[in-house]
C-alpha cells in the first residue's frame, strides 16, 4: 500500500487573523482594518557596487516592466514601484499556489549628489537593473586606528554626561 504524504506549507502569522475577526466583532464598525501580514508580491533586490557606480538589482520575473513597472528619483530616493499580474487569475486547476501576485514598492536611499541623470535601467531574464552612475564617487571608506588600554584624551576625574558630583 503506497502512502501520499502532503506537505503543507505553513504561515505563522495564520492565527492572527482570528484575532483581527474577534476584535473587529468586539468594536464593531469604528475600526479601521489594516493588514495583518503582507500578503503581495515583494521582489528580492541586492545592491552592488561597480567601480564608482552602484548597481540594484531586483527580480522580477514574470513582470511586464514596459507596462507595469516605474523608476523614479524622489526626494534622494530611488524608488522601484509596480505590479506582478496574475494573467490566469480565474482560471480553473490550480491545486497549490505559492506565487504571490500584487503591487509592490521598493525604495534606496541615494547620495545626495545623485541626478536624474546618473539612473539607467534594464531588464534582461527577470531581473532589473538599475545603475547609478557616480554613486560611490569620493566616497571611500576611512579606516580609523583602534589603541589598545586606557584612552590617551580621558581624565582620571572625568564624570560620564549627565552625571554631576556633589562638592560638599
Amino acid at each position: 500500500m503506497t502512502t501520499l504524504t502532503t506537505w503543507t506549507r505553513r504561515d505563522p502569522f495564520a492565527q492572527l487573523d482570528g484575532l483581527d475577526a474577534l476584535v473587529r466583532r468586539s468594536f464593531g464598525p469604528m475600526t479601521v482594518r489594516t493588514p495583518v501580514r503582507p500578503t503581495g508580491f515583494v521582489p528580492a533586490a541586492e545592491v552592488l557596487r561597480d567601480g564608482d557606480d552602484a548597481v540594484v538589482r531586483l527580480e522580477l520575473p514574470g513582470v511586464d516592466v514596459e507596462r507595469d513597472v516605474t523608476v523614479e528619483l524622489d526626494r534622494g530616493r530611488l524608488v522601484v514601484s509596480g505590479e506582478r499580474r496574475d494573467e490566469r487569475a480565474g482560471q480553473r486547476g490550480r491545486s497549490l499556489g505559492e506565487v504571490r501576485y500584487g503591487r509592490f514598492t521598493r525604495a534606496f536611499t541615494l547620495p545626495e549628489h545623485v541626478t536624474g541623470e546618473s539612473l539607467t535601467a534594464t531588464y534582461d531574464a527577470g531581473v532589473l537593473s538599475v545603475r547609478v552612475a557616480g554613486a560611490h564617487v569620493g566616497r571611500e571608506p576611512q579606516r580609523v586606528s583602534i589603541s589598545v588600554g586606557q584612552p590617551a584624551d580621558v581624565r582620571s576625574d572625568a564624570q560620564p554626561e549627565g552625571e554631576q558630583v556633589d562638592q560638599a
